[in-house]
C-alpha cells in the first residue's frame, strides 16, 4: 500500500524527493553474439536522453560492465554522454561493477567522478588487434582460394595469406594512433587527478578498485546507492532507464543512428561476435 501511495503521489507530481537517472552500459562494445547485440551508439542513444531529459533528476548515474571492443562507439558513446551532460547542466557518475577496461573505462571517462568496488577491474589502457591465421589449412583441405583486388593493399592481413612484414607495420601506425588519442582522452578527462606516469598507466596494465584509485584513474571505493545517498540525501530515488525492445527482445537502435553492420550480418557474423565478446571478458578472468 505504501508504494502503491508512493508511485501515485510521484505520477501526479507530489512527489519532490530528487532523483537520479540511473543507464546501465553492460557487455562488450560493439560486438554482437546471438540475439545480445554489444553496445553500440545506436543502442544506447535513447537511454542517454530519456535519462538526461528526465523531469527533477538531478545527476545521470552510469553503471558500467565491459571489457571493451570497439574504439570508435566507445568514443561515440562517450562523447553523446559528454555532450547531453553540457546541453542540460547533469552532473554524470560511473560505478564500475565487474571490469571497466580498455573501452569500457573510456566509457568511465565520460563521467565527472569514477567510482568502483575492491574487486572491480579498471584500466587496459591500450590497443589491441588478434585474430588466427590458416595459411597452410587450405592446402592441405585441397581449396584453391581465388582474391581479385583493385588496390596492393586491400588483402591486408588476410588470415589465409602468410603474415607481411608491411602490413604489420600499418597495424601497428594504427593501433599507435588509436592509442595516443585513448591516452589524451584519460589526460583531459582525469587531469591533475592522476598520480601514476605514462610508462606506468598506459601500457595496458590494469588494476583493483584500490590500484586504480592510488593511480588517480577512479575517485572513490564505492557503490551507487551509497554514494548518492551521500550526494542527495536518504530519499534520493534511483530510476533505472529501461532500454526499449522490439522483436525477440532486441534493443531498438535510436533512429538518428545507423544500425551497426554486425546486427544484420546474418548467423556468421553473430557467432563470431560471440567468439569476440567472449575472448575480451576472458582476458581479465570473467
Amino acid at each position: 500500500m505504501k508504494k502503491f501511495i508512493g508511485n501515485l503521489a510521484e505520477a501526479v507530481g507530489l512527489d519532490r524527493n530528487p532523483r537520479v537517472a540511473v543507464v546501465r552500459l553492460t557487455g562488450a562494445i560493439g560486438a554482437a553474439g546471438g540475439l545480445r547485440p554489444g553496445l553500440t551508439l545506436a543502442a544506447v542513444a535513447g537511454q542517454l536522453e530519456q535519462a538526461f531529459t528526465m523531469s527533477r533528476a538531478q545527476a545521470v548515474a552510469l553503471v558500467i560492465n565491459s571489457p571493451g571492443g570497439s574504439p570508435v562507439q566507445s568514443k561515440l558513446i562517450h562523447d553523446r554522454v559528454r555532450a547531453l551532460s553540457e546541453e542540460h547542466g547533469k552532473p554524470v557518475f560511473a560505478f564500475c561493477e565487474d571490469v571497466a577496461a580498455s573501452g569500457g573505462y573510456m566509457l568511465a571517462l565520460s563521467a565527472d567522478e569514477i567510482f568502483a568496488d575492491p574487486s572491480s577491474i579498471i584500466g587496459s589502457i591500450g590497443v589491441i588487434s588478434a585474430g588466427f591465421g590458416f595459411p597452410e589449412l587450405l592446402e592441405k583441405l585441397g581449396i584453391e582460394r581465388r582474391v581479385h583486388t583493385s588496390g596492393e593493399n586491400k588483402g591486408m592481413l588476410d588470415p589465409f595469406q602468410p603474415e607481411d612484414e608491411a602490413d604489420i607495420k600499418r597495424l601497428l601506425a594504427i593501433q599507435k594512433d588509436v592509442h595516443a588519442t585513448f591516452k589524451q582522452m584519460v589526460k583531459d578527462r582525469r587531469g591533475d587527478r592522476l598520480k601514476g606516469t605514462d610508462k606506468k598507466l598506459f601500457t595496458g596494465e590494469f588494476w583493483v578498485g584500490e590500484g586504480a584509485l592510488a593511480l588517480g584513474l577512479i575517485d572513490g571505493i564505492s557503490d551507487l546507492r551509497a554514494t548518492m545517498r551521500r550526494r542527495f540525501g536518504s530519499k534520493v530515488k534511483l530510476k533505472l532507464i529501461s532500454q526499449d525492445r522490439g522483436f525477440f527482445g532486441q534493443p531498438k537502435p535510436d533512429s538518428t543512428v545507423s544500425v551497426d553492420v554486425g546486427q544484420i550480418w546474418g548467423a556468421p557474423g553473430k557467432a563470431f561476435g560471440w567468439l569476440e565478446a567472449r575472448s575480451l571478458w576472458s582476458r581479465f578472468g570473467l
